[in-house]
């Protein structure tokens, strides 16, 4: 089972990979990569619960607790991800017509 799970989730790497690089890369929102990687860990975090609960279900204590560990680890990861403060784009053009382009690398970030 969890290698049907590790192939899945390298599949779905690999094609958000193709997808990204596919797209151009000068247009490339890193605040909305970081949404995108936000949504998958919610949704693998989720499936990493139910999973723990049908395990319970089960009776399969330990299967349940891992399944339920694993989700904990993703939450933890969530938490990281979610305090990366990405510059917003428009922010930066707004401030290279005032100030000048240094100032989009100084606190003008998204924090999701």
């Amino acid at each position: 089972m969890t290698q049907l799970h590790d192939l899945r989730l390298r599949l779905l790497v690999q094609q958000e990979s193709e997808r990204i690089a596919d797209g151009h890369l000068d247009e490339l929102d890193l605040s909305v990569m970081q949404a995108r990687c936000l949504c998958w860990l919610a949704l693998l975090a989720q499936a990493h619960e139910e999973q723990a609960g049908d395990a319970e279900q089960r009776g399969d204590t330990e299967q349940a607790m891992g399944w339920f560990a694993d989700s904990m680890r993703l939450r933890d990861v969530i938490q990281v991800v979610s305090t990366i403060e990405i510059p917003i784009p428009s922010a930066c053009d707004d401030s290279d017509d005032d100030a000048g382009a240094g100032d989009c690398s100084q606190g003008d970030g998204l924090a999701a």
